[in-house]
């Protein structure tokens, strides 16, 4: 219902950005060091056909540090950059990542009720930039997204979020469901938006500590995030359009949690 089920008809006219450079890091020995000092990558692609011992050992790092390695055509690495890459690109987030469990321990510490958004295979750059500007103005306290199959951030995610993803904590975990339950843990009850839903978003109390999750913009939610909810919310709807982008449904949610807290201070 919240997902942009028509993307995949317009896929071939949506070619995907390059790269800036401030986003990559390439050559086997600035790689190397990187990994060895501990440094965050959102992705290396490494040359498909490389038998190259330090390219083997560069992969093996990576895999030690749970950083996701694409091998690819030497063909795709040329049209990145047409440097001297030796065969190995790394894509440099353009933000910090947090521990969330950090975070939320953080924003309880301070007396605050915690909003956490959650976005399972949200794909789209800019979608994700006008998500995490939302979510920062309408006072959510973390995002957790994952590390496979998630929006690289770089600078166009900075620039499209209004420079948001400056303040707002972002997390980027292993397992989805693994953060889901910790949440759980922690005291937050788990939200999922689908059409799903057996209530509209605006008779789900919000009030208390919750993580709301937003689904990919071509699938939606993971099943098996959904079957983990606390509760399942629906935006109401009365057009003849049975769906809306994800970035606005999760407006729709976040401001909707943020309309109900305040009003509970006016009280």
């Amino acid at each position: 219902m919240y997902d942009d089920k028509k993307k995949k008809n317009f896929s071939r006219y949506n070619k995907k950005p390059k790269p800036n450079a401030a986003d990559i890091m390439y050559g086997i020995q600035p790689i190397v060091e990187a990994l060895e000092a501990g440094k965050q990558f959102e992705k290396l692609f490494i040359t498909r056909d490389s038998h190259n011992e330090s390219i083997a050992e560069i992969h093996k790092m990576a895999n030690k540090a749970g950083i996701v390695v694409s091998r690819v055509p030497v063909e795709k690495l040329q049209r990145i950059t047409s440097k001297n890459h030796q065969g190995v690109i790394g894509f440099v987030p353009a933000i910090d990542y947090v521990d969330p469990q950090n975070v939320i321990a953080t924003t309880f510490e301070e007396g605050k009720t915690p909003l956490v958004l959650v976005l399972d295979r949200v794909t789209d750059v800019r979608n994700f930039g006008a998500i995490a500007r939302t979510a920062e103005c309408a006072g959510v306290d973390l995002i957790v997204i994952p590390k496979k199959g998630s929006a690289q951030i770089g600078s166009d995610a900075v620039r499209t979020s209004a420079g948001a993803l400056n303040h707002i904590p972002v997390a980027r975990v292993d397992d989805l469901q693994a953060a889901i339950l910790d949440l759980q843990g922690s005291g937050l009850q788990v939200v999922c938006c689908t059409e799903k839903g057996s209530k509209d978003v605006y008779y789900v109390d919000m009030e208390i500590p919750t993580a709301v999750v937003m689904g990919s913009e071509e699938d939606g939610i993971s099943p098996d995030i959904i079957h983990m909810a606390d509760k399942l919310a629906k935006i109401p709807m009365t057009g003849k359009v049975s769906s809306l982008n994800v970035g606005v449904a999760a407006g729709i949610i976040t401001f909707e949690a943020n309309r109900q807290r305040m009003m509970a201070t006016q009280k």
